[in-house]
């Protein structure tokens, strides 16, 4: 996962694109913790497109998607806001995927996020 800045951002949203987006600050020790799980949880979907931003330097991020609290991770599909986890729980939400993937065969990589999303 990697550090984005703003125009990231804003060009995969412009592109249409399916992806992550991880928001946090570096004091925050839930954020550290949740950053672990989530770049773990990624290393499984290496097609599935992932950034990261520190929301002391994005305020216009943070205004746009109504961000309240980190860590936050906002999932977009084909460009659209798709969910907002906030605060994110890393642990519930890779469990439910877990428990909802055991249910039916992945068929792709990024197909199994999207099925989530």
């Amino acid at each position: 996962m990697q550090e984005w800045k703003e125009e990231e951002c804003k060009l995969a949203v412009e592109s249409g694109e399916t992806f992550c987006l991880y928001l946090y600050t570096p004091l925050c020790g839930t954020c550290q913790v949740a950053s672990k799980m989530l770049t773990i949880a990624l290393e499984l979907f290496p097609e599935l497109k992932a950034g990261k931003m520190n929301m002391n330097y994005v305020q216009a991020i943070a205004e746009s998607y109504e961000i309240e609290s980190v860590p936050c991770l906002l999932l977009f599909k084909e460009g659209q806001l798709h969910k907002k986890y906030m605060p994110f729980n890393p642990f519930l939400i890779c469990t439910d995927c877990l428990r909802k993937s055991a249910r039916k065969p992945i068929r792709s990589v990024v197909g199994f996020f999207v099925a989530y999303i």
